[in-house]
């Protein structure tokens, strides 16, 4: 029998996740959590064979939840639960060591399915959930010098080479070579790209 415990916010969402877990004949439910605080608690208490975690919820997030759980008893397996599966905390719950990323509004059996997979030790992920972190995997990392933020955050205020030199206190020539370098790393060509690249990958 694979001891699971549902974790969730959402006390409708929560009740039919526990449902559908019991209602399979090699799975029960051992325990609720509706915070992520509460997560983690019932987890070290209980130590399920595994725990359906929603991402996000009250205190603490599923991905932090899963990290503390793991960093102290690694033998339960969690599977993360979301609803968007464009979640931004995807890569941290899955570097946290989560062993399942499901969407909410998968079909029933695909869940319980999932459930019996990851107690068994595999990995099981959502297909649209998958092809997301190998896009993300496949997306170059970006990584200004502090000196080149300084100076596209002084070109977003609307300061020019002159200006953002008189200010450093350097060299035009020195910023122009900051920017240049900036402009390789973001894959641009202009100024205005560059502050409008770097603000979409959250390096200002």
């Amino acid at each position: 029998m694979i001891r699971v415990l549902v974790a969730d916010d959402h006390p409708i969402v929560r009740s039919g996740l526990v449902a559908l877990v019991d209602s399979a004949d090699d799975i029960e439910t051992v325990g609720e959590a509706s915070t992520g605080l509460q997560a983690v608690a019932e987890a070290l208490r209980l130590t399920p064979d595994l725990k359906l975690m929603d991402l996000r919820m009250p205190e603490l997030g599923g991905d932090e939840a899963t990290a503390r759980i793991l960093a102290v008893n690694p033998d339960i397996r969690i599977i993360i639960l979301t609803t968007y599966e464009s979640d931004d905390r995807i890569l941290a719950a899955i570097e946290a060591g989560a062993r399942g990323y499901l969407l909410k509004a998968a079909p029933q059996e695909e869940i319980l399915a999932g459930i019996r997979s990851v107690a068994k030790g595999d990995v099981v992920l959502a297909p649209s959930i998958a092809t997301l972190l190998v896009k993300r995997a496949q997306t170059p990392v970006v990584r200004l010098s502090p000196r080149e933020t300084q100076i596209l955050r002084m070109v977003a205020a609307g300061h020019s080479n002159p200006a953002i030199a008189g200010l450093l206190f350097v060299g035009e020539a020195t910023v122009k070579t900051h920017l240049l370098h900036a402009f390789e790393k973001l894959g641009v060509n202009d100024r205005t790209r560059a502050v409008t690249r770097a603000m979409e990958l959250d390096l200002l």
